[in-house]
């Protein structure tokens, strides 16, 4: 039977990829105007890049021959959710008023197991790792509490992999739809996820080895917050102090999305308090 520390990155690329085609068609309307222009800076910013640093034809072999493994390997979500994303949501929800946001990163998976206002996430009986009490509210940018606002969870295990992306973790390992009580309140209970590496022994890795960078996320809480007639928000929550807090590789931290865990009373597990403001529609 296989286990989840033979996930590999062609693995977790494939699925990654096929998970993305499967939210069927995906496009933006945007005019040809538009599209000449961007693109035109894209390829212009290139064009310079070659010009100025006197790319050789080896070089650019050698691109073309990444390029075309990043394809093969199924890892253009992990490279896109990794090294452009974190800008892609900087532009999109600079305006909002309520709570900031983070990247949405390549392992979402829609649908996962519906909860109540207080819940236990999906785990293995001995799942390891420090258990952790995650509480908070769901209010509008008034103050008002959103009954019934959804709080979608998903994160790494304590070894750092994700149920459906790595073998051998039960389907819902770690994911959960948390549906929040009159007052907005939720409180869930799961473990503290473990720092990880994203995959590295695929093209995205031969990129991370050639450039001299690390491979590394800080641990962190995926969340997706939403409630009728407002704007859901697609957040990550890190710990403050945590591994590689101030050099993530997907470049994603800011400084409104750090947690600090206590201990409970009961000293059984670590707790935190963490609410969230949605922005009307």
């Amino acid at each position: 039977m296989a286990v989840e520390y033979e996930a590999t990155a062609a693995g977790s690329g494939s699925s990654a990829t096929e998970r993305f085609l499967s939210k069927g068609s995906v496009g933006a309307a945007s005019s040809p105007e538009r599209v000449d222009m961007l693109v035109g800076e894209v390829l212009g910013a290139v064009h310079e890049t070659i010009r100025r640093h006197e790319v050789s034809y080896d070089e650019y072999e050698a691109l073309k021959a990444w390029l075309i493994q990043v394809g093969a390997d199924g890892e253009w979500p992990l490279f896109l959710d990794v090294w452009l994303e974190h800008v892609v949501e900087e532009v999109a929800t600079e305006d909002r008023e309520g709570s900031q946001g983070s990247i949405e990163g390549p392992y979402y998976v829609a649908d996962s197991p519906r909860l109540p206002a207080e819940a236990s996430l999906p785990m293995r009986d001995d799942e390891p790792g420090t258990p952790l009490v995650f509480q908070g509210r769901v209010t509008d940018v008034s103050g008002r509490s959103l009954s019934g606002a959804h709080v979608e969870m998903w994160h790494a295990d304590d070894y750092g992999f994700y149920s459906q992306y790595a073998p051998g973790l039960p389907e819902w390992n770690l994911r959960g739809t948390v549906v929040a009580d009159e007052w907005g309140r939720f409180r869930i209970h799961t473990v503290q996820p473990a720092p990880y590496q994203i995959p590295h022994d695929g093209a995205c890795g031969a990129l991370i080895a050639a450039a001299g960078w690390h491979a590394w996320r800080p641990a962190h809480l995926h969340l997706k917050v939403s409630a009728a007639g407002h704007r859901r928000v697609t957040s990550q929550l890190y710990f403050r102090g945590g591994d590689y807090v101030d050099d993530d590789i997907a470049q994603a931290v800011k400084p409104s999305l750090l947690l600090d865990p206590t201990p409970t009373a009961d000293g059984t597990s670590n707790e935190v308090t963490y609410n969230f403001t949605l922005d009307p529609e």
